[in-house]
């Protein structure tokens, strides 16, 4: 398929009873799930007869599922407990992720806080994850996935350049990947609106990163304008980025093959008909 299209679902009382339940509300091609509490540090065990009905039924339905590590991580951190906090953290989705057949993990590229200095803050995600993608070391461990922000404050990564350092301070380790979010990237103040907007973007990041680096997309419309610098997700064609880039997203080369995953407002019938109308767009 040149574009599975899905959602992030659910997973309160069990990935395979909750979470599959939900992507087959959706008509869900792919999921997203967290394994651990979002907003926490927790690193919960999983339930083995979850994760095997999960990875049996995804098999089955040809559904893959990728992993969102929790909000909190911060590799930028000036403060030592959250550095640390990080790095367990990480490295229970990724284990979590190798337990239920999950391509790949998705974690947000951070900040350098306390002040520091954009160079001093990558020194320290060097440090920390270069030692997390070694651990990577068998095929069908997951891929770790690093998503840009909408550019709010002392960001390390918002604009596709971004991504140029990030890849540097991470000897653009093999197991490295790029998930694209439509909303940060917008918001961030990539026109994506404009004539080619979408496909001069994913231009400039494949210019950036390489071929072959973005493998998941998460879809979503934007409540706010362009370089608003504000996350705030909006239901497909109802933002301010609107249809038509999506239509020219499914079109680009760079984007052959890569899962989209909806993280838009509401629940249910809404999830649905934007699954609905992404798989309309793909045509």
């Amino acid at each position: 398929m040149r574009n599975p299209v899905g959602g992030h679902v659910p997973v309160a009382g069990g990935l395979a009873t909750t979470g599959l339940a939900y992507a087959r509300e959706l008509g869900a091609e792919v999921v997203q799930v967290f394994v651990a509490n979002p907003r926490g540090w927790a690193t919960p065990a999983g339930n083995p007869a979850q994760d095997e009905r999960f990875r049996a039924e995804c098999a089955a339905e040809g559904i893959a599922a990728y992993v969102h590590a929790p909000y909190l991580i911060n590799f930028g951190s000036h403060t030592e407990a959250t550095a640390e906090k990080s790095v367990e953290s990480l490295r229970h989705s990724l284990r979590r992720a190798r337990e239920i057949g999950a391509p790949g993990v998705v974690v947000h590229t951070g900040s350098a806080t306390g002040g520091r200095s954009r160079e001093v803050a990558l020194a320290q995600v060097r440090d920390l994850v270069l030692p997390l993608l070694d651990e990577l070391d068998h095929d069908d461990d997951p891929y770790l996935l690093l998503e840009s922000t909408a550019g709010q404050g002392s960001s390390l990564c918002s604009r596709t350049w971004d991504f140029g350092p990030y890849f540097e301070a991470l000897d653009a380790h093999p197991k490295l990947g790029v998930c694209l979010d439509t909303c940060h990237i917008f918001a961030a103040g990539h026109d994506l609106t404009g004539p080619h907007g979408m496909r001069q973007t994913l231009d400039l990041l494949v210019e950036t990163v390489g071929a072959g680096r973005l493998r998941l997309i998460h879809a979503n419309d934007s409540k706010d304008v362009v370089g608003a610098h504000k996350d705030r997700h909006e239901n497909i064609g109802a933002g301010h980025i609107g249809e038509e880039p999506f239509r020219e997203l499914f079109r680009h080369p760079a984007t052959e093959g890569v899962p989209l995953v909806i993280e838009t407002p509401g629940h249910g019938a809404g999830h649905a008909s934007d699954v609905e109308r992404l798989k309309k767009l793909r045509g």
